[in-house]
């Protein structure tokens, strides 16, 4: 072999040498940016874990109190309901007072066409 052949051979092996090398140091970097994007990754997901939980306690609370306002409507209502009908009824009993006789001709009558009615 001449010295040309064992030279260029020395120097393909060196390349190939400096080629696995640097291809070696291209996976460590690879595997250490892959690591240090799982870790991030997994410090976004539980920061975004406790900002669900956060919202999610902060909705059930304005549920909460939303119902608690309903349940207090619903008894003004209602309040409302029954103090307009105790209204009817003592207009009904006042009416009565002043005029019984049209009082009870409006009872009878009223009876006699529902009895038709129901023959």
């Amino acid at each position: 072999m001449s010295a040309n052949t064992t030279n260029a051979t020395n120097t393909v092996k060196q390349d190939l040498g400096d080629c696995g090398s640097s291809l070696k140091q291209a996976a460590t970097d690879a595997s250490s940016a892959l690591r240090n994007a799982a870790a991030a990754a997994a410090e976004e997901l539980k920061a975004g874990q406790a900002n669900v939980k956060a919202d999610l306690s902060d909705g059930a609370s304005a549920g909460m109190s939303a119902l608690g306002s309903l349940n207090q409507a619903g008894h003004e209502q209602m309040d409302e309901l029954l103090d307009k009908g105790k209204d009817l009824v003592d207009s009904a009993a006042d009416l009565i007072r002043e005029r019984p006789l049209a009082s009870f001709g409006v009872a009878f009558a009223a009876g006699w066409l529902i009895a038709k009615l129901g023959r």
